[in-house]
């Protein structure tokens, strides 16, 4: 979180995010300059998921995020559908994501954050 980065989105040279910090000094994640900007990044990713691989379910999203050989996967994946509610072959739409970042947050930072604060980055999504 102290990146506003719930996610830990990782840093990618070739990669400039929208809201993030014009100095990086976290050598592995990205920083952002609010939590909302880190929030729509990771609804960018998952755009990216669904167009490039067909990752649309609970367990193609955090199996491509969260990889067996850095998690326990399987208990992502558990945790996120508890979480959610969701189904982990469950199809979802871009308007499920504000609950699966929710989720994901809480699994990767272990807070939960406010509603409002995910609406927020997804308006931001929606926007850019």
């Amino acid at each position: 979180m102290r990146n506003c980065n719930p996610l830990n989105i990782r840093r990618v040279a070739a990669t400039r995010w929208r809201g993030q910090t014009p100095l990086q000094t976290d050598s592995r994640y990205v920083q952002f300059e609010a939590v909302e900007w880190g929030l729509r990044a990771a609804f960018c990713i998952f755009r990216t998921y669904a167009r490039r691989y067909g990752a649309v379910c609970i367990r193609d999203i955090v199996r491509r995020w969260a990889p067996t050989s850095e998690n326990n996967t399987e208990q992502y994946i558990r945790n996120v559908c508890l979480w959610t509610g969701l189904g982990g072959n469950e199809r979802l739409t871009e308007y499920d994501w504000p609950q699966l970042v929710k989720a994901m947050a809480r699994q990767e930072c272990g807070v939960v954050l406010r509603d409002q604060t995910v609406v927020r980055g997804f308006c931001l999504y929606k926007l850019y």
